[in-house]
Formats: structure tokens, sequence, C-alpha cells
């Protein structure tokens, strides 16, 4: 039987544009080995996540600019601690052990690069949080 630390990184998904070099700080290879594939794991999880945000929030983002809806998603990464523990705790359910134990070491650090890259990966899917109403007419 599989251990949970194996299973956890057998079903992650391999990026090979996330370079691992000798030379990279520690928080730059725990980004490119651990944070990169599990939010990429993650992605459809976290856009359903955002859309029930902007469910609870009276919808106020379907008649927003797209600026100011790149401004919405920014204020929700990082200034909403309720919905930034939540994402935290969808990736940070998913280390092994060992991820997690290096994880504590520097934990700050690597809430910035984790919640940034969140963010990205948000901003680049922006036409998936299109009001509903409008699929229905589609």
């Amino acid at each position: 039987m599989a251990t949970r630390t194996e299973y956890l990184l057998s079903i992650r998904p391999v990026i090979s544009s996330a370079k691992i070099y000798d030379s990279m700080s520690s928080d730059e290879l725990f980004q490119n080995k651990t944070l990169r594939p599990i939010i990429k794991m993650q992605h459809d999880l976290f856009i359903a996540v955002f859309k029930n945000y902007i469910a609870k929030r009276k919808n106020v983002f379907y008649e927003l600019t797209l600026a100011k809806q790149m401004g919405y998603i920014d204020n929700a990464i990082h200034k909403d601690m309720k919905f930034r523990n939540s994402v935290k705790g969808m990736i940070i359910g998913q280390f092994t052990e060992e991820e997690y134990a290096l994880y504590i070491k520097n934990s700050s650090a690597l809430n910035k690069r984790m919640m940034n890259i969140v963010k990205e990966r948000l901003l680049d899917s922006i036409q998936a949080f299109v009001k509903p109403e409008v699929l229905k007419a589609v």
C-alpha cells in the first residue's frame, strides 16, 4: 500500500517549465518543486471557490470593469484574511510531512509566493468568471 507521501507526489502534475537549479534559493526551489504543482492541481477548485466567493458577496464582481475585477481578485487574495487562509489551507493540505517541515521554517515568505501564484492563475482565468445569466443565454 502506498504511503500518503507517495500518493500525494504521484497525483501532482509535472510542470516541465518549472526549472530547478543548484543555485536557487530554498524558497524558489520549494516554489517550483512543491507550490506550483499543487496550485496547478488545485486550479479548478480555486476557480470554484472564487465563484462562490463572488456569489457570497452579492455578485458585485460581475458589475465591475475588467480593471476593477482584477483589483477585486488582488484584494480577495491579499486583504481578505478569511479567504486567504482558506486558499492556504487548500494548498498546505496537499503537502507531505517533509514539505510541511520545510514550509514552517519560512512560512511568511512562502505564503507570499503561494498567494501571488494563485492570484496570477485567477487573473489568467478571469474569463472563467462570467456572470451566470450570460452562460444561460448562450
